[in-house]
């Protein structure tokens, strides 16, 4: 079977990839810094420390693992900090990346799958958002997205190098067996802040804006369980191990929820009220983010399995619960 090293694999996303990957029997090697993830997180293969901005040690873990691929998610995600921080996400997330690819280059490693975000969108015109709908980052975070996917469509065209992009867009839930989810102790994932906030682990909820042009006056965004975002990065992965040319892919279910809907399904869901609090818009948040995901389903034969808000919410409680 393959061989795919997996940066950031101790993280949120990417531990729930190496889980899947493991039991689809690909040999894996997951390469972090253990500054967000926890090597607890890490089910399968082998986990070495270290840092993308440190270049030597990144060719000497491609140079001696010598995958078929590297699937790419260490990366710097909270939009607020990216906003305060711009030159940390700029160093992380582009600099970083740009050490990955020339590693790779470095050891004849051609197949990359990227960690993207909706983010690049921006706020889009159209309500439903497909591949094609031009790049209005309006933060740091979605801005150093959008420089590698440029970076990608260039390197690509110059060498032997194909790679898949996935745009996500919000990620929730927890693996359904509750044998992994989210660890971060200062995760800022709107359902996870929920559910520890009805766990009493938080002592509020904020929400960030009431006066936003949606039907409640909160953000509406898509959420995608984590169990089928994995999904989508083996598919890739088996696009790109077929031989098959560069391309890039929302991850979405196609409809929109507001943080005032998502509150009110928690509070349904684990039986719990809590305490929300009304506070200014967060710097560099739209509106709305919805996706058009027609694209992986028909290129990929992407099916999606937990297409459910209370499912998804109820796989992050039961996880909350056990931690």
């Amino acid at each position: 079977m393959a061989k795919v090293l997996v940066t950031g694999g101790a993280g949120y996303i990417g531990s729930h990839v190496v889980k899947l990957l493991g039991e689809k029997d690909y040999d894996v090697v997951v390469y972090d810094n253990l500054s967000t993830g926890t090597a607890k997180a890490v089910l399968y293969g082998q986990l070495v420390e270290g840092d993308i901005l440190n270049l030597r040690d990144l060719k000497k873990a491609i140079d001696d693992f010598k995958p078929d691929a590297v699937m790419h998610f260490a990366a710097k995600i909270v939009v607020p900090e990216s906003v305060k921080y711009p030159l940390l996400y700029y160093t992380n997330n582009v600099f970083g990346t740009l050490n990955v690819l020339e590693a790779m280059r470095c050891c004849g490693v051609n197949k990359f799958i990227f960690s993207s975000t909706a983010a690049v969108y921006g706020e889009p015109v159209e309500m439903s958002i497909v591949e094609e709908t031009p790049f209005r980052p309006v933060n740091p975070y979605g801005k150093s997205k959008a420089m590698i996917e440029e970076v990608l469509k260039d390197f690509s065209a110059a060498e032997d190098f194909r790679y898949v992009s996935l745009r996500y867009f919000n990620v929730a839930g927890a693996d359904p067996s509750c044998t992994i989810g989210e660890t971060k102790k200062d995760a800022t994932h709107l359902i996870t802040m929920c559910v520890r906030t009805a766990l009493g682990k938080r002592e509020k909820l904020l929400v960030y804006g009431a006066d936003y042009p949606t039907r409640n006056g909160s953000c509406i965004r898509d959420y995608i369980h984590v169990a089928d975002l994995a999904d989508a990065h083996v598919l890739s992965l088996e696009y790109l191990l077929k031989g098959e040319r560069s391309d890039v892919f929302n991850c979405g279910y196609g409809r929109g929820y507001s943080v005032l809907e998502v509150v009110r399904t928690v509070r349904r869901v684990s039986g719990a009220d809590f305490h929300v609090e009304y506070v200014n818009r967060r710097a560099g948040d739209p509106a709305v983010l919805i996706s058009n995901p027609n694209k992986i389903k028909s290129e990929l034969d992407w099916k999606p399995k937990y297409n459910d808000l209370d499912f998804i919410i109820k796989t992050a409680w039961e996880w909350e619960k056990r931690i």
